[in-house]
């Protein structure tokens, strides 16, 4: 066999010969060997490939989230989404805490409010519904299941004043009968059964739509199977699926609200009311993505 000097083969890969014998000592190029300081290279050995440096870029909104995420990034993409949807959220359910004020808190990990009361839970909630979105990026790619909505709740909950109250159970159904929106909801000895049954007709399908999203959602708060907490909760699985179907997902700000209730209440009869909201909703958060240059589904 004929071989060639790290010269040579420099010459013929157009590569620097540094590289070359980088290649040699790593054992990439199979057969060679060295004699004193001196490199011999099988004249029929093929050039390694490089690794492509490309590879490990974001692709998708759940690839960046999950990146900005382990970084610790700022003023990114992640970071808007834990303010505005921990805010938009919580608001929709009676929060008093402003924007403003919820950014404060996810920035800082401080309260920093002059001359005003606050309700201590607004506080405890919006800095559990921050550890809610983390779980949902984390566990996006996971099948939905009734453990991982108990968890959610669970840490939705945690050290709230209600979580202080015998009858209420935290990451647990609700045990007395609730009602949303002067509607009856499922009573807590059928929940159970309600929420698997549910999951499981869900998880069958084979390509998950928009429209499926937005059907689970309505059957979930129908069922209303916490004692408190359910529309943040439905609202963050909601987020956890567009993701998981790279779908772009959407946050109902405070105009949408009463648009969004009214799609919850027809959605048997019209599914258009709370399909053209969300899809609003939608349309907004494009404008984000495309604001950090984050491609998306067309």
């Amino acid at each position: 066999m004929n071989y060639l000097t790290v010269a040579e083969v420099a010459k013929k890969w157009k590569l620097s010969e540094r590289t070359v014998r980088n290649y040699c000592a790593t054992g990439k190029i199979p057969g060679s060997f060295i004699t004193g300081k001196t490199w011999n290279i099988p004249e029929t050995a093929t050039r390694p490939e490089r690794k492509n440096k490309k590879r490990n870029i974001p692709k998708t909104l759940l690839d960046f989230l999950k990146h900005e995420k382990a970084s610790k990034l700022k003023g990114r993409i992640y970071h808007k989404i834990q303010i505005d949807l921990t805010y938009n959220s919580n608001h929709i359910e009676g929060s008093r805490l402003t924007h403003e004020q919820t950014r404060f808190i996810y920035e800082t990990n401080t309260v920093g409010i002059e001359n005003e009361v606050i309700n201590v839970d607004d506080v405890i909630e919006t800095i559990n519904h921050f550890r809610c979105i983390d779980m949902i990026i984390d566990s996006a790619q996971k099948p939905l299941s009734e453990k991982f909505i108990k968890d959610l709740h669970k840490v939705l909950k945690n050290d709230t004043s209600d979580s202080r109250k015998d009858w209420f159970a935290v990451g647990e159904y609700k045990k007395l009968p609730n009602e949303v929106g002067n509607r009856e909801t499922t009573s807590p000895a059928k929940v159970k059964e309600a929420v698997r049954e549910l999951i499981n007709e869900y998880n069958s399908k084979e390509v998950i739509s928009f429209d499926d999203i937005l059907d689970f959602h309505v059957k979930f708060e129908r069922i209303h199977p916490f004692q408190d907490g359910n529309g943040r909760i439905g609202r963050l699985i909601m987020f956890k699926e567009c993701l998981k179907n790279n779908i772009v997902p959407f946050i109902i700000n405070d105009n949408l609200k009463m648009f969004y209730y009214r799609g919850l209440s027809e959605w048997n009869n019209e599914r258009g009311y709370l399909r053209d909201t969300c899809l609003t909703a939608q349309d907004m958060f494009k404008k984000d993505l495309d604001y950090f240059k984050i491609p998306y589904k067309h």
